[in-house]
């Protein structure tokens, strides 16, 4: 796979109504953000502040267009208004932005997810003229916003998931690189929590103890 022409990425990216300024705002913005975390706070409060932040930047740059807000399943997406596609920002570990490069979601994601990407592999091939209004929100193709922190330097890239393998999304059928200005050290993982999860909650295991039964 080579990797794509920057002005290619451009073309691309005008083709689904997004521009790298539009991601760069947003990560930008989030990263500034998290900078005023210390270590009072929740050791996970970085990650999880950079994801939503980056989600909510965006949210707040396609609004006024006319694209639509929902966070069902704890998937925070912007809808474009025509529903021909919709976008989430996550955090994702590999090659970012290079297209030789293997590239899967930095943390185990749930059934929600699951199905939103099943459904990008079955709705992957619509036109923009092809899709219709009205649409079940999961049959709405949804690109991720892919970020990644690493020595310093936060990476992205647009991509379209098709497939899940396990709970890792990791199989794409289009991917975007992003060239991005120099955002600046974020001063922490912003991966060690990118969201809530979509699971129904953590396994409990209850054990009764001394051989007491419930009445």
């Amino acid at each position: 796979m080579q990797n794509l022409d920057p002005e290619r990425c451009v073309q691309r990216l005008a083709q689904l109504d997004f521009s790298t300024d539009l991601f760069h705002n947003a990560l930008d913005l989030a990263a500034a953000d998290i900078r005023s975390c210390t270590d009072f706070d929740a050791p996970a409060m970085r990650g999880f502040m950079f994801w939503s932040r980056t989600n909510r930047y965006i949210a707040e740059a396609l609004d006024p267009d006319g694209w639509k807000h929902t966070s069902r399943d704890s998937i925070l997406r912007m809808i474009h208004p025509s529903t021909s596609h919709a976008v989430t920002a996550i955090s994702a570990q590999g090659g970012i932005g290079d297209l030789n490069a293997r590239v899967k979601s930095k943390n185990p994601k749930g059934p929600a997810m699951a199905r939103l990407v099943e459904r990008n592999g079955q709705f992957a091939f619509l036109t923009h003229d092809e899709a219709l209004y009205g649409r079940e929100l999961d049959q709405i193709p949804t690109w991720c916003l892919l970020y990644k922190w690493d020595e310093g330097v936060i990476s992205a890239e647009l991509s379209l998931p098709i497939k899940m393998n396990g709970k890792f999304v990791d199989e794409w059928q289009e991917r975007i690189p992003l060239v991005l200005p120099d955002l600046g050290d974020p001063g922490a993982d912003i991966a060690l929590l990118d969201d809530p999860g979509d699971d129904s909650g953590p396994e409990v295991v209850v054990e009764l103890l001394g051989g007491l039964a419930e009445e």
